[in-house]
């Protein structure tokens, strides 16, 4: 059995980057051999959020997506948030609300937190939990995580209108 490699390019967190993959690459693997490690492979069936990636400015299962369709793509990764030294506002209310034990599945729910809160800046408790719904915490920090999203949709909201 032989396979193919296909040459790719995309831009990886605003960097231009060219990688040589097979076919079954998926966009998680091609993220993390860039040596970015903030998405991660957990149930490897698109279950339970941990290797969320976001493609132009939408977020993917990063274990399902195949690598091939971000040729030309930009895409975002829990690493690119940090601007000069300061989180983004939605990893600072993370923290600030302890929403999370182990961190594993952080990354993921910072992701689809800060999507959520581009779309909806002030959801309610049931919004919060209806879109977050395919990210998993094995810990179970959920009402922290609740409490991180509309902390954070609360600081966004006031520095948009200071």
């Amino acid at each position: 059995m032989s396979t193919t490699s296909t040459l790719i390019q995309f831009r990886l967190n605003g960097e231009p980057v060219s990688r040589q993959i097979e076919s079954y690459s998926t966009l998680v693997e091609v993220v993390r051999g860039c040596g970015l490690n903030g998405a991660r492979e957990s149930c490897g069936q698109g279950l339970c959020g941990c290797c969320t990636v976001v493609v132009d400015g939408k977020a993917v299962t990063g274990c399902l997506h195949p690598a091939m369709h971000v040729d030309g793509c930009d895409v975002a990764t829990i690493e690119s948030l940090e601007q000069d030294g300061q989180l983004d506002p939605v990893q600072q209310a993370f923290i600030d609300a302890g929403a999370f034990q182990c961190g594993f599945c952080t990354p993921g729910f910072i992701l689809m937190s800060r999507q959520l809160l581009t779309q909806n800046p002030n959801p309610t408790d049931h919004e919060i939990r209806h879109y977050l719904a395919g990210n998993l915490c094995r810990c179970g920090a959920y009402p922290e995580i609740v409490k991180a999203v509309k902390l954070a949709g609360e600081r966004l909201r006031a520095a948009s209108h200071p």
